[in-house]
């Protein structure tokens, strides 16, 4: 019969005894295998972490478990040490991750697939310590134990993330393949995983540069009479053009591609290069549709050949980088572009040149957004809108067992690149939420926001 373990509080943390181990309710992972516990712990030694298919009782001990199980240790052989065992036997025992005695600190540990990943700090996914790979995984451990040695172990903030497939990525990024031999090096598989990196750190506007992939308007331009596919919502959010067009085309008389394509390479991409003898051209292009920050770029550069007398080389190439100036330490859409975030913000709010209306099972009509903008938030939408499925022709999309709410604040967060919850008695419940709406459209950006500030609330807490 399994017995309830009696949690001891001490102030707002839970205390562990010497040989035994809690089991909170709470502590199970969404998914077999694949999981990721966030928690703050206080021990001069042995802050122990046991991961299993069941859960254990209060009395539970790692070393008299026969049973398939991983068990992390952190600051063992008196502090000194870091161990991994799997169904009791040692198979990492290593220097490092020594514990504070003195205070609370932040610690992370994931799983996902026989992948072992440790660090410190209070972000789960930064700040790796020590990497393992398991070449014959268990994949069914779900519950965590929260566990000790021989002496009291004070845990708290202790939450469970689930771990989504880009930060298994991004984790894989950091696998050492010297581990003694631990990590089994593919080549196949290795490329492939490569490959698929670098697809995902690619991902972005630049994309659909010049792409029809749901496209709404084109301009022709050149003696050939070149069509070149742009998308509404990001020329209108970046300066001001002739959309109204019933036809979807925009005609430029006396321009050429290379000019065109080094505007719009600016607005998707936030970088062009132009040759110097058609900067000036670059120049007029951008003020006809007010793409101000190009203009004044082009400007000062023309004043600067000026100043130094120095006449235009045909053959030579000028760089144009859009100024970013966001605190964010990310460059992903809209940040590091020529897109005008309050006017984006319009256009979502108004509808305008949407080409998408979601509704939600039992909630009707939620919102009316673009597919371009959420394509670049999830390639889940993205391919859903590009890869001839029912919903890359139609413009209705009906989503089940969704929150409206936490979609909306999904859509806003695409939008704006920001988090924005109203500070009310429900804001938790909405973030847990998106959180997991996040994870289930691949917004990988915002699942990070929210880990960071549930973590930050359970801190504050």
């Amino acid at each position: 019969m399994m017995m309830m373990m009696e949690e001891k509080k001490e102030g707002e943390f839970l205390t562990v005894p010497p040989f035994e181990c809690a089991w909170p309710k709470d502590l199970k992972f969404r998914e077999a295998g694949r999981g990721c516990v966030a928690f703050e712990a206080f021990a001069r030694n042995d802050v122990t972490l046991v991961f299993r298919e069941n859960v254990g009782s209060q009395h539970y001990h790692y070393k008299r478990d026969n049973s398939p199980h991983y068990t992390v240790i952190l600051g063992s052989h008196r502090n000194r040490r870091l161990k991994i065992e799997v169904d009791g036997k040692s198979v990492v025992d290593v220097e490092g991750v020594g514990l504070c005695s003195s205070a609370f600190q932040s610690y992370w540990i994931s799983i996902y697939d026989g992948l072992i990943s440790i660090g410190k700090g209070r972000y789960p996914f930064q700040n790796i310590v020590f990497q393992w790979l398991d070449t014959n995984p268990n994949c069914s451990v779900r519950y965590v134990g929260l566990s000790s040695w021989d002496k009291h172990v004070g845990y708290r903030n202790v939450i469970v993330l689930p771990l989504m497939h880009q930060n298994h990525l991004s984790l894989w990024k950091h696998v050492d393949v010297g581990y003694g031999g631990d990590y089994i090096h593919e080549e196949c598989g290795q490329e492939e995983l490569e490959d698929e990196l670098s697809a995902y750190d690619k991902w972005g506007l630049q994309n659909f540069l010049e792409s029809w992939d749901l496209s709404d308007v084109s301009f022709i331009v050149g003696m050939e009479e070149r069509p070149v596919p742009a998308h509404k919502v990001i020329l209108s959010s970046s300066g001001h053009f002739p959309l109204t067009s019933p036809d979807g085309v925009i005609a430029l008389k006396g321009v050429t591609y290379p000019v065109l394509h080094s505007l719009l390479e600016y607005i998707y991409k936030g970088r062009t290069q132009i040759l110097e003898s058609q900067l000036a051209s670059l120049m007029i292009l951008s003020l006809e549709f007010e793409v101000m920050t190009l203009v004044k770029q082009c400007e000062e550069i023309i004043q600067q050949f000026k100043i130094n007398d120095k006449l235009f080389d045909s053959g030579k190439r000028v760089e144009l980088s859009y100024p970013n100036t966001s605190p964010h330490c990310y460059r992903a859409f809209p940040f590091g572009l020529a897109v005008d975030k309050k006017r984006l913000k319009q256009l979502y709010s108004s509808g305008e040149y949407s080409d998408v209306d979601i509704y939600i099972e039992g909630g009707g009509l939620v919102s009316q957004p673009h597919k371009i903008i959420l394509s670049l938030w999830s390639v889940p939408f993205a391919k859903m809108f590009t890869n001839g499925m029912s919903e890359t022709n139609s413009s209705r999309v009906v989503l089940r067992d969704v929150s409206p709410k936490a979609f909306e604040g999904m859509l806003d967060f695409m939008y704006s690149g920001e988090v924005n919850l109203e500070n009310t008695m429900e804001s938790g419940a909405m973030l847990l939420q998106m959180l997991l709406l996040s994870d289930q459209f691949g917004v990988t950006l915002l699942h990070q926001e929210c880990c960071k500030i549930l973590l930050e609330c359970l801190s504050e807490e």
